[in-house]
């Protein structure tokens, strides 16, 4: 039977002591008046009168999960008792966590007979109150994972306390290995952990009887105004036969490439024409179609991405190159909007899947979109067998 093996060695050295920090009291004590002053014998109608405040406690954690893959099970096998594959770090709460696997176990008495699985604080802390969940990912589809939660306990003695760094929370005996080897939670050499902290933190919540409530920015909005109302435009930009009016300083600021291409250049009549009717100077761009330069002039006043309707609408069964968040991407990278481009990535990452995770990487590799590279990668290797088999398809 799986148990808890809370701290699982002694810290290499005592720990610091905490930092006590010393507060003035919040209220005075009035000094008694003397005894013939006939005011004393009630409150002043001012303290009567005074403001109520009040002030709540609250306690909470702050959860975040990780997962962790460990490919190659058969390799570390033999590694020796009392010896971990670490996950990487990841952060919840303000610390840094990380998952400890042991293939042949944690104890020597057990024989190598169970793998042992653990959660260590490793980072700096001192009596870090924590809950905690382990889940081994069943692989067959069937969905029964193997959950070990402390979150659903009834907690009578409340939180895991982690003193120090190193302190561990965890199973010994997280699963005996000739069981796991011949189940559904091993899949092509491959295990999957998933990791759940819930860091307690307290704060006070108190009424402000004097305070503000300052509006969220609205800038976004009133310059995508100035854009619907075509208010002093100033330049045209013609995308494949449709015009649209803009601001040139407004387009300027925003990108160094627009920025060029009407300030720098205002001498050279060569790049620029003139039309006669209502004499602004009207921009030709060929390599762009008019609904993707059409969300990005929305980009460029709202600083936010078309609604999602518009995204999904553009959406299709084919590559996802012709998406209007990828075309957005390469828009994004050719007049240089890195917000955008982050949108974009954001965006399509949500999307990956086994069968449109090359072509996500390849239009990341063409576009200089490093996250979402970095996504498809680790996407990639978390299901190599299954990437794999949809390439040879």
């Amino acid at each position: 039977m799986d148990e808890d093996a809370g701290d699982a060695s002694p810290p290499p050295a005592p720990p610091p002591p905490a930092h006590v920090h010393a507060h003035a009291p919040h209220h005075l004590h009035p000094v008694p008046a003397p005894a013939h002053d006939p005011a004393a014998a009630a409150p002043s109608q001012r303290d009567m009168s005074a403001s109520p405040t009040s002030s709540r406690s609250v306690t909470e954690t702050v959860n975040g999960s990780h997962r962790f893959v460990i490919q190659g099970y058969s390799l570390a096998k033999g590694m020796g008792v009392g010896r971990h594959i670490a996950s990487e770090t990841f952060s919840v709460g303000g610390f840094q966590w990380a998952v400890y696997f042991y293939p042949d176990g944690k104890n020597p008495e057990d024989n190598s007979a169970y793998v042992s699985v653990f959660i260590a604080l490793a980072s700096e802390g001192t009596d870090v109150r924590a809950l905690f969940e382990l889940t081994l990912l069943d692989q067959s589809g069937k969905g029964k994972h193997k959950v070990h939660s402390h979150f659903d306990r009834s907690l009578e003695s409340g939180p895991y306390t982690l003193k120090y760094r190193g302190s561990m929370w965890g199973y010994k005996r997280f699963f005996r290995r000739t069981a796991l080897e011949t189940s559904d939670f091993l899949k092509d050499d491959c295990l999957k952990i998933n990791c759940t902290v819930g860091v307690v933190v307290s704060s006070i919540d108190y009424s402000r009887p004097h305070s503000i409530q300052v509006p969220d920015s609205d800038i976004g909005y009133h310059f995508g105004s100035l854009l619907d109302n075509q208010e002093g435009v100033d330049v045209i930009l013609n995308v494949g036969g449709e015009r649209f009016h803009a601001h040139k300083l407004v387009l300027a600021a925003r990108s160094h490439v627009f920025r060029s291409q009407f300030f720098d250049d205002e001498s050279d009549g060569e790049k620029s024409e003139v039309d006669e009717s209502d004499e602004l100077r009207e921009f030709f761009i060929d390599d762009m179609e008019p609904k993707v330069f059409k969300a990005m002039l929305h980009f460029i006043y709202r600083d936010t991405l078309v609604d999602e309707y518009e995204l999904g609408a553009s959406s299709s069964d084919g590559s996802v190159f012709d998406t209007l968040t990828a075309k957005l991407l390469a828009a994004a990278d050719k007049y240089d909007l890195g917000r955008l481009r982050s949108l974009c990535e954001s965006y399509l990452c949500k999307g990956i899947t086994v069968a449109s995770v090359a072509s996500t990487l390849a239009l990341a590799e063409r576009y200089h979109a490093m996250e979402l590279k970095a996504v498809c990668l680790k996407f990639s290797a978390e299901n190599l067998s299954d990437t794999l088999t949809s390439l040879q398809l």
